[in-house]
């Protein structure tokens, strides 16, 4: 079985990803694939990459084959998995729930290609903020494969190596100018021996996280690796599960938006912070109302112009 290069970066990704595709070699024995945060914007990604790295560099199609010695690059606004059919490895692309508050997320990727493709995986987190593919980098490990993480000294944004490494049993952690020759030696690697007892199955939670992605899974399957947490999803409003024994700790609504603990919290400041932006208006608003339109009470608008003054405070804290 071929080997897969996955590679995981965010925020100062790009300059990162420009190193280590320079490095790699025209006749590498692998497939490289790349989730990089775009959301949903028009990506020119391909062409910075394909300036200097010697492997044809192009956004994922899906249902496309997986070939050795390309480069493949999760398209905008879809999360790029990979599957086996027919006993051939090829691409596959989903509009599923969000993951980590972005599509594509780097967890989907890893997570499925820890199940397909057992132990022939190396995975790679690079700079960016929060802990998105830490949990997928877990999955890559309990399935046999390799972790590969940037060193957290030298990154732009050092919260997803430095998440990955705190939770992951990381095999190598190494400057980006390192990362190229890494990556190529441990994808030529002799695959082992037919006597060397197989690599463990993938757990529950990986297959079950991997079916949500394409919408294939609800309410009982999240019960299997789940319990209910008392949070409600900033996504779609439903009920948060906790994850089983994860670390990070995550959750799941049962429509399959999924977030660490850090980005569900990075969420909520967001969410509290428009609420008060609304009242903040809602209130001037009946302040104007009051003034112009109806008699004006003296009491009353000194009680508004008071929760004005602690709303607009309350602002200028959280900024």
């Amino acid at each position: 079985m071929q080997k897969l290069i996955l590679i995981g970066a965010s925020a100062g990704g790009v300059a990162a990803l420009t190193h280590i595709t320079a490095a790699l070699p025209a006749d590498l024995p692998a497939t490289v694939l790349i989730v990089m945060h775009i959301g949903a914007r028009h990506s020119l990604l391909p062409d910075i990459l394909q300036k200097r790295c010697p492997l044809p560099v192009t956004h994922a199609v899906d249902r496309a084959p997986l070939l050795p010695g390309q480069v493949l690059i999760a398209p905008p606004d879809c999360h790029l998995t990979v599957e086996q059919h027919d006993g051939q490895p090829r691409a596959r692309l989903w509009h599923g729930p969000k993951e980590n508050y972005t599509r594509p997320a780097i967890d989907p990727l890893f997570r499925s290609a820890a199940a397909a493709f057992d132990g022939h995986v190396i995975g790679a987190i690079l700079t960016g903020y929060l802990d998105d593919g830490t949990a997928g980098l877990q999955a890559i490990k309990a399935c046999g494969g390799q972790a590969v993480v940037q060193d957290p000294q030298e990154a732009q944004v050092p919260d997803m190596p430095a998440s990955a490494i705190g939770n992951v049993a990381v095999d190598h952690v190494l400057r980006v100018a390192e990362m190229g020759a890494l990556l190529t030696s441990l994808a030529a690697l002799p695959p082992e021996a037919p006597s060397a007892p197989p690599p463990p199955p993938a757990p529950t939670w990986v297959k079950v996280e991997n079916s949500f992605v394409q919408g294939k899974a609800g309410l009982p399957d999240l019960q299997r690796i789940g319990k209910p947490s008392g949070y409600t999803c900033p996504e779609c409003g439903g009920a948060l599960w906790q994850l089983d024994g994860a670390a990070p700790a995550r959750f799941r609504c049962h429509t399959g938006h999924a977030f660490t603990a850090r980005v569900l919290a990075h969420m909520q400041e967001e969410a509290v912070e428009a609420a008060l932006w609304s009242a903040l208006r809602a209130l001037q608003e009946q302040q104007r109302l009051e003034q112009e339109l109806l008699q004006d009470d003296p009491q009353r608008a000194e009680k508004l112009q008071a929760n004005i003054t602690i709303l607009q405070g309350l602002l200028a804290k959280s900024i």
